[in-house]
């Protein structure tokens, strides 16, 4: 790998993490297009790729600073009122939104450690799986836009939506269906406003991002002299830069649009990935 692929591996990173499109198709997909996976084993891809999150990581904390301040604040103190016996008063959303961002990452923690191995290998990087996976929840984007009610905001949340959302968060582990793809599909299903599916997306996404990372870290280091770390460095400050962007991209976008445009997208990339592979263009 060299330092041209790494940075525009990192820029695919943060392009498609946060939009509904897939980023580890995208990512698989220029991998192999560069042939980087020839060069690199499928686990020091892997890590590669989850270190790269790390970048994203750093978007989504900077560009939710401010909530993720004020959701830890009211956290902190609507819990301690609570132990109190005292009203939570002005922290009480807070606290609440912080408890649901907990219960929604124990799917995602569990699964995830339960199939790590599975994650590591060669199966996450078929592109048969990607393309139907793509393809599947493209249909149920489109679907949770024709049925969701999009009647609940931010405070509306409750239990249940976190949960639903959580488990969602869970498929998003089978390559190509997009971690922003299936919470936010899951949210409409559960009558959640777009704008708002998406920012408890991002939000339910940094403790699952931040423990993919870190822990693949520690395995990246293994692979330091097959990817480089002036290669690593590069691409995870791409990921990042690009990242920020995305994020304000698809919230200011999905406050007066659907989601039709990206639905259309994942169709025609997930029956291209197909073509591909049939007329054995590329490898599965």
């Amino acid at each position: 790998m060299n330092l041209i692929q790494a940075i525009l591996i990192g820029i695919v990173q943060g392009l498609t993490e946060f939009i509904p499109v897939s980023s580890s198709a995208h990512m698989i997909l220029t991998e192999r297009l560069m042939k980087v996976d020839q060069a690199l084993t499928p686990e020091a891809l892997t890590a590669f790729n989850a270190v790269l999150q790390l970048g994203t990581l750093a978007a989504v904390m900077l560009y939710f600073l401010p909530d993720i301040i004020s959701i830890t604040q009211g956290f902190v103190m609507g819990n301690l009122a609570w132990l109190q016996k005292k009203p939570a008063g002005e922290y009480a959303e807070s606290r609440m939104l912080g408890w649901l961002i907990i219960l929604g990452s124990i799917p995602i923690g569990t699964v995830g450690l339960a199939a790590k191995k599975i994650i590591e290998g060669n199966l996450t990087k078929n592109l048969f799986i990607i393309s139907i996976s793509m393809i599947v929840w493209a249909l149920l984007l489109g679907l949770a836009e024709k049925i969701g009610s999009a009647r609940k905001s931010m405070s509306d949340l409750g239990i249940v939506d976190a949960l639903i959302v959580g488990f969602g968060q869970v498929f998003a582990l089978i390559p190509g269906s997009s971690r922003s793809g299936t919470t936010m599909a899951c949210a409409m299903f559960a009558g959640i406003k777009r704008d708002a599916a998406a920012r408890f997306s991002f939000l339910l996404s940094i403790p699952a991002i931040a423990a993919s990372g870190l822990l693949e870290m520690k395995e990246a280091i293994h692979f330091l002299d097959r990817i480089g770390t002036t290669n690593l460095i590069a691409g995870t400050i791409a990921a990042a830069l690009v990242g920020y962007l995305s994020i304000a991209f698809l919230l200011n976008y999905l406050r007066r649009r659907t989601l039709n445009v990206f639905i259309v997208y994942r169709l025609l990339v997930g029956i291209g990935i197909l073509a591909l592979v049939y007329t054995k263009t590329i490898q599965p």
